[in-house]
């Protein structure tokens, strides 16, 4: 029996696990949920899948959710301390992290250093601390097993490689609603506009990140700790259709692509399963309907946020976690319609321009230059209204 707990159990990633889970109840079960306001999504969880531990973010909904479970056999907890908590009981033999930001870069190095694998949905974990998780994972000898889709098909295409045999790393990208258009037609796009993926269905902060194609810069910098490459090794391509999810070039010029519908309940599962493949309930691709697939090359000099992404990225340090916290306000504030959409990567360059880059920055550090980099957007953003 696999024994998982699960930090964004209400979000799309969490909710989709808890899917899997539901259909494989005798061979996992779950230990500990974690999610940020939700209280009675979470009771709902509780009541199915009986967790020892539950987390919420937000205290006032943690009170709640008390009232709500008064009388079941499951401790409530609350904010960070309630996280690490999790990361660190004994009864979980995995963490899902599938909290959006930088909330998971402590419980992740927590969870590793307790020897738990991380099916990591927290890609800023990753972007902001990977030089300090990727050693740790090592030294403890745990696995990190990638749940986003680019990443679970760069991970496949690995599986029986071996290593230093990669030329290149191709991230594919949806493009987002965006697609195609110019930087005058961006200026008056609004919330809505933003929300309207064509391919996939995620929660508001990353779908707005997809808009961008800052979300492509973030994984750009995740496969950089996942798989041991450099920037000038990850092409990012754009295939509209979503069928392709990566590929990997290698040394001999022979290119394996993961493909697959867009769903994400296909990478959750193989993380949880790795590495074994079990049969999924879902339609198969029919190459016959699709009829063709097309690959374009992503306009960075309208889609600014990728570009500012392989800047942090080679700047290194402290850099990304800028680059990640600029744009974790800017979203807040645009989806809080307090900022126009091409002030996003606006805000971020700014931070960016004003940052003297920490080397080798510690946890402290991390968290410190995130809070910087929060105010100087939020004041920075104040002053273009």
């Amino acid at each position: 029996m696999k024994k998982i707990a699960i930090l964004g159990s209400t979000g799309s990633i969490g909710t989709q696990t808890l899917e899997i889970v539901r259909n494989h109840r005798d061979e996992i079960q779950v230990t500990a949920l974690a999610a940020g306001r939700n209280a009675a999504l979470l009771e709902a969880q509780i009541r199915e899948f009986a967790p020892r531990l539950a987390v919420l973010w937000d205290e006032a909904a943690c009170r709640d959710l008390r009232e709500r479970v008064r009388g079941l056999d499951v401790k409530v907890a609350s904010g960070m301390e309630g996280l690490l908590e999790i990361a660190s009981m004994e009864e979980a033999d995995a963490l899902v992290t599938a909290v959006v930001g930088m909330i998971g870069v402590r419980p992740t190095l927590t969870a590793i250093e307790h020897g738990k694998d991380i099916l990591l949905a927290n890609k800023e974990t990753l972007v902001t601390a990977g030089h300090l998780l990727m050693p740790l994972a090592r030294e403890k000898g745990v696995s990190i097993l990638p749940v986003d889709s680019e990443h679970s098909a760069i991970f496949q295409a690995l599986n029986g490689e071996r290593d230093n045999r990669i030329r290149k790393i191709l991230l594919t990208a949806s493009g987002g609603p965006f697609r195609g258009k110019k930087r005058e037609e961006l200026a008056g796009m609004q919330v809505e506009d933003a929300l309207k993926h064509p391919n996939w269905s995620m929660g508001r902060k990353i779908t707005i990140d997809s808009a961008t194609l800052v979300n492509k810069g973030l994984e750009v910098m995740e496969a950089k700790w996942l798989f041991g490459v450099e920037a000038d090794r990850i092409q990012v391509v754009v295939q509209p259709q979503s069928i392709i999810h990566s590929m990997v070039e290698f040394v001999d010029g022979s290119i394996i692509a993961q493909m697959g519908l867009p769903d994400m309940k296909l990478p959750i599962q193989y993380a949880l399963f790795y590495p074994d493949r079990r049969p999924m309930e879902q339609p198969s691709l029919d190459f016959y309907e699709l009829a063709r697939i097309t690959f374009e090359k992503p306009d960075t000099g309208t889609f600014e946020g990728l570009a500012l992404a392989f800047e942090a990225m080679k700047a290194g340090g402290s850099m990304p976690t800028v680059y990640n916290a600029a744009n974790e306000t800017a979203v807040g504030l645009f989806l809080e319609r307090k900022i126009s959409f091409l002030q996003i990567p606006e805000i971020i360059a700014c931070c960016m321009r004003r940052h003297t880059v920490i080397p080798n920055p510690g946890v402290e550090q991390i968290l410190e230059t995130e809070r910087w980099t929060a105010e100087l957007a939020q004041t920075y953003a104040a002053g273009v209204k």
